[in-house]
């Protein structure tokens, strides 16, 4: 079964006949790894569905640090919400990290879709909700917790991603340099 098409079914009910037609608004795209779904200052007119593969979301300081907000692996939503629906440039990046593909809906065909499906309303609704819990829940959790319990945590909502990216990624996003990193995860 289609991916995407399973994962709205873990909201609502879809029957086989509207499968293709909901299928219709979305791109499939297959890009190899540091490929970018999103630049800092364009604006952000898509949502992307990751099919396979993973993307990390990010910021650069003036420093040109890289700062991982959030990675997207497969199964997951990712876009910048902020430049999406404000239609203002982003401040942000989403790149690929591992040869990825996703499905690719613009604002204009998600609007359509819903307008069309309007059932749909309740998955997106419980992704935004889902995101705000998971955004609010990452704060509190860099600001009370320990590298380690961060640590803990990343491996529980990541558990795929552990040996397969990059160790310096998963250690911006925690916050922590590689090496502090490798400590923490010599403990284990």
């Amino acid at each position: 079964m289609n991916l995407l098409i399973e994962h709205f079914r873990k909201f609502v009910s879809i029957t086989s006949s509207e499968e293709e037609d909901i299928l219709s608004y979305f791109e499939l795209i297959k890009v190899p790894k540091k490929s970018f779904l999103l630049k800092k200052g364009d604006i952000c007119d898509s949502s992307f569905f990751i099919n396979e593969g993973c993307v990390k979301f990010y910021s650069i300081d003036n420093s040109g640090v890289e700062h991982i907000i959030l990675f997207g692996p497969e199964n997951w939503w990712i876009t910048d919400m902020f430049s999406l629906l404000s239609e203002i440039p982003s401040e942000l990046f989403i790149e690929s990290i591992l040869p990825t593909s996703y499905y690719q809906i613009t604002r204009k065909k998600q609007l359509q879709l819903l307008e069309n499906f309007p059932k749909l309303e309740k998955h997106f609704r419980i992704l935004l909700e889902n995101h705000t819990i998971s955004n609010h829940k990452r704060i509190r959790q860099n600001m009370e917790l320990t590298a380690k319990e961060r640590y803990e945590i990343f491996c529980n909502r990541y558990p795929s991603l552990i040996q397969t990216i990059p160790q310096k990624l998963i250690a911006s996003y925690l916050g922590v340099t590689p090496e502090f990193l490798s400590k923490l995860r010599g403990m284990y």
